[in-house]
C-alpha cells in the first residue's frame, strides 16, 4: 500500500507575489522584480511596521478585492485602489534574525500565524489553510467562488523557493488568471 502523504491546503488568489522584509534599514515590500512597493501599497507596509518583531521576511500575495470581497487583478494592474491592497502571507522565511527555510512548514506557519494575530491590523492577513477536507472539495469550491485554484503542500516540507516535489499548484482553467496567462503569454519564458 502506498504511503499516506499529509498536507495542508491554500486557496490561491490572484495578485502580485510580494515578499515583505522588514529589518533595521525599514519595511520594504519586495517584487519578483526586485522592486520596492513600499508606497505604492501602504496598508500592506504600515501593517509590516506594526508587528512585534525585530526583523523578518514574510512571502505572500498582495490582493486587491472587488465591491463583493473577491480578489480582482485587474484593480491591481490598472492601480485602482492602491491604498486598500493588502497582503495574503503564506510563508515565514526568517524571523528576528532566524533563517526558518529548513524548518517544517507547520513550524512555519505557526509562528507566522502568531506574529500576524498579535499585531497585523488589515493590511496583512494570514492565508489560512486547510488540512481537514480533501483538496478535490476545496479546488472545486475554489472554482465556484473565481479563485486562482488550491496550492497543496506537504507536511514536514522545508521551505523552497521555485518548484518543488513538496507542493503541487492546481489552477482553475477557468479563473480570470489562467485565462489571462494564456492570452498574453505572461511571463512563460521568465520564470522557468
Amino acid at each position: 500500500m502506498p504511503p499516506v502523504i499529509s498536507t495542508i491546503v491554500m486557496f490561491k488568489l490572484d495578485g502580485f507575489r510580494m515578499m515583505v522584509r522588514r529589518d533595521p534599514a525599514g519595511v520594504r515590500l519586495i517584487t519578483r522584480n526586485g522592486h520596492d512597493w513600499s508606497g505604492r501599497f501602504p496598508l500592506i507596509a504600515e501593517a509590516a511596521g506594526a508587528l512585534r518583531a525585530r526583523s523578518f521576511l514574510i512571502d505572500g500575495e498582495a490582493v486587491a478585492c472587488d465591491r463583493d470581497g473577491l480578489p480582482s487583478f485587474d484593480r491591481l494592474r490598472y492601480r485602482r485602489g492602491d491604498g486598500t491592497v493588502f497582503l495574503y502571507a503564506f510563508d515565514l522565511i526568517e524571523l528576528n534574525g532566524e533563517d526558518m527555510r529548513r524548518k517544517p512548514l507547520e513550524v512555519c506557519k505557526s509562528a507566522l500565524s502568531e506574529v500576524l494575530l498579535a499585531k497585523a491590523g488589515a493590511g496583512i492577513q494570514f492565508n489560512e489553510h486547510c488540512d481537514d477536507l480533501p483538496a478535490d472539495v476545496l479546488f472545486r469550491h475554489a472554482c465556484k467562488l473565481g479563485y486562482e485554484g488550491i496550492v497543496s503542500n506537504r507536511l514536514g516540507s522545508p521551505y523552497r523557493s521555485g518548484r518543488s516535489r513538496d507542493w503541487l499548484k492546481m489552477k482553475n482553467p477557468n479563473a480570470p488568471a489562467v485565462t489571462r496567462e494564456a492570452e498574453e503569454d505572461w511571463g512563460r519564458d521568465k520564470w522557468r
